[in-house]
């Protein structure tokens, strides 16, 4: 059974940078779309960013241009490097992956338990 592990959230203020964490347990990396997701109480999941497994990368326009996704296939861990953070970008943030990742997150085979981000402004 695969299981993603997220580390790395915490509380930063405005304008500030955070890299976020995902270890997969098993070796799935190369063979998997890898994916970020977040959610806030009362809202629905909003899918953030994505590589897929051939290496082609998208974002939210929310994110775009802040937000950068990176891939260690060596280490089996994905990226969510984020900076100029905004308070609106205050939330938990899901890894997920899958051969293919829509942005809806329907349909994902595997997720994290998530990591709080909380941004101060």
């Amino acid at each position: 059974q695969v299981q993603l592990v997220e580390s790395g959230g915490g509380l930063v203020q405005a304008g500030g940078s955070l890299r976020l964490s995902c270890a997969a347990s098993g070796p799935i990396l190369s063979w998997y779309s890898m994916g970020w997701f977040r959610q806030t109480p009362g809202k629905e999941r909003e899918f953030v960013a994505h590589e897929s497994w051939t290496g082609i990368t998208s974002y939210s326009d929310s994110v775009k241009g802040r937000f950068t996704i990176v891939r260690d296939n060596f280490k089996n861990t994905v990226y969510l490097e984020m900076n100029q953070l905004k308070a609106e970008d205050t939330a938990v943030y899901y890894c997920a992956a899958d051969r293919v990742i829509q942005r809806t997150g329907d349909d994902i085979e595997y997720w994290g338990k998530g990591t709080l981000v909380t941004v101060s402004s």
